[in-house]
């Protein structure tokens, strides 16, 4: 099982300037909460507690003035400055001793996963036992994404980044399940054109090796990506509409810990505490 995981939210955020040149991306809202919930609560989701958190240099205190050390949460999270950006697969050569012998799982700090069936879909990827397991997702733009292109028999055959021409859809998301190999591999990466570390380079190190599966987020499914800020604004949009139609919140994360059993009901209080009269802290008094 893979217990720990790591939310990799540095990076400029260069495509959403000047909102991000005081604030890092990750901590701009998305509808009633800082984006960063999103990607934590995909790893609560996946029964994951163990979470490592890479942020750019500078910004640490900002992180942890919203997430402290992630008890409120039912969590542990540990924080690790990135002095510049160096490519996802930096991400597990920072986190060497975080991951330690253990398996590890990698999210992009900016992702958004939403879907009825995601939660079985976490936890079937955190029972890997090795090699790499990666989610694809559709998409009508395939152009602008690592695409994975497929065998019959669902077993991936090649990938390729952002092709201008694809007889594939399915985009490689934000979002890796590895062992504990990732970290021997990434240190024996090379640094691409552009001088970063390239995740197709490490996932094609696992493929090569017949170690590389996947795992569907399939039609009723919704993966988005907030890089920009018309997507951003999206997003905000989309769990706009879901929450106040459904009444139920996405990315709730103490709700995900009273589910897990990680908190009680008695900790809410504290949240509520924390958090002080908002929507937020009503939807949380509904809780208890």
């Amino acid at each position: 099982m893979i217990k720990k995981g790591i939310i990799l939210a540095g990076g400029h955020g260069t495509r959403m300037s000047p909102l991000t040149k005081a604030v890092n991306k990750q901590l701009l809202p998305i509808y009633d909460k800082p984006l960063i919930y999103y990607p934590i609560s995909v790893l609560m989701l996946a029964g994951i507690k163990n979470i490592l958190l890479i942020v750019n240099k500078g910004q640490l205190n900002q992180f942890r003035k919203i997430l402290d050390n992630g008890k409120r949460f039912g969590v542990n999270i540990s924080y690790i400055e990135q002095p510049k950006p160096r490519g996802l697969p930096d991400a597990f050569i920072l986190g060497k001793k975080f991951i330690d012998k253990d398996k590890v799982a990698l999210i992009l700090g900016d992702n958004f996963f939403y879907g009825q069936s995601l939660t079985n879909k976490l936890k079937n990827c955190t029972r890997l036992n090795s090699g790499c397991k990666v989610l694809l997702h559709s998409v009508s733009n395939p152009e602008l994404y690592g695409v994975a292109f497929m065998s019959k028999k669902n077993k991936i055959i090649s990938i390729k980044e952002k092709p201008r021409k694809s007889k594939s859809n399915l985009a490689i998301t934000g979002l890796y399940f590895f062992d504990n190999k990732v970290v021997e591999y990434s240190k024996s990466l090379k640094p691409s054109k552009r001088n970063e570390l390239e995740i197709v380079d490490l996932l094609n190190r696992y493929r090569k090796k017949n170690k590389l599966t996947a795992e569907f987020l399939g039609r009723g499914g919704a993966w988005l990506d907030t890089g920009s800020i018309d997507d951003f604004y999206n997003t905000s949009s989309f769990v706009s509409a879901l929450e106040n139609r459904q009444g139920l919140k996405i990315a709730c994360l103490e709700e995900i810990a009273l589910k897990n059993k990680w908190l009680e009901k008695k900790d809410m209080k504290k949240a509520i505490s924390f958090y002080g009269n908002c929507i937020y802290s009503d939807y949380l008094k509904k809780l208890i």
